[in-house]
């Protein structure tokens, strides 16, 4: 795995990945977990059913070293943009790490940092550390989603999550954006466009 060369070093690693990058609606999530050395059953989130990352969850917010979550909501997605905004999340996990790690793994995320990283594409099937990190990330998200789904039932973010499927564009179309729609996503900006019609 991508740790193992650091931890023969003695290296805390922590693994960086996000959640809702390419959605329509609410928040961009990052999250760094810094895991104990050795082997682990995380894998990544998108491989894993719902309950599966729950379990999951549980079981490395028990024996993870130290874990962290950062969010960009919409607005601020639209307003950085989405890189800039995940760059921001991943800076806001790091930073409430309660410890400093000594290196980083990322999701092809270059991160501006004096630690030694390691930024491969598909981390999260090379990388324990990042593989626990987007179960982190995906569930803290899936979570807030509920709630939005709560507070603006017509869109059925409890299903899609706020990605752009079928059914989403539909109720855009139908319902213009909520407030939790990043509105610089073309979608979004053609829904308010009909919508301000």
């Amino acid at each position: 795995m991508l740790e193992d060369d650091f931890w023969a070093q003695g290296l805390l690693v922590a693994g960086v990945d996000e959640a809702g990058r390419g959605a329509l609606a609410g928040p961009l999530v990052a999250a760094a977990v810094v895991l104990r050395p050795g082997r682990h059953p995380y894998r990544d989130s998108k491989t894993l059913s719902a309950r599966q990352r729950e379990i999951m969850l549980d079981h490395l917010l028990q024996r993870a070293l130290a874990w962290g979550v950062g969010a960009c909501p919409a607005a601020e997605v639209d307003r950085l943009g989405v890189l800039r905004a995940t760059h921001c999340a991943a800076g806001r996990a790091l930073a409430r790490l309660p410890v400093r790690p000594q290196a980083l793994i990322t999701d092809y995320l270059f991160l501006e940092t004096s630690l030694p990283l390691l930024a491969p594409a598909r981390a999260e099937s090379q990388s324990h550390s990042v593989a626990a990190a987007s179960i982190l990330a995906k569930v803290v998200r899936d979570r807030i989603m509920l709630g939005l789904h709560r507070r603006y039932p017509g869109y059925g973010f409890d299903s899609h999550k706020g990605y752009g499927t079928k059914a989403h564009l539909r109720n855009l179309a139908r319902l213009g954006p909520c407030p939790e729609h990043r509105r610089r996503f073309a979608p979004v900006a053609q829904a308010r466009l009909w919508d301000e019609a």
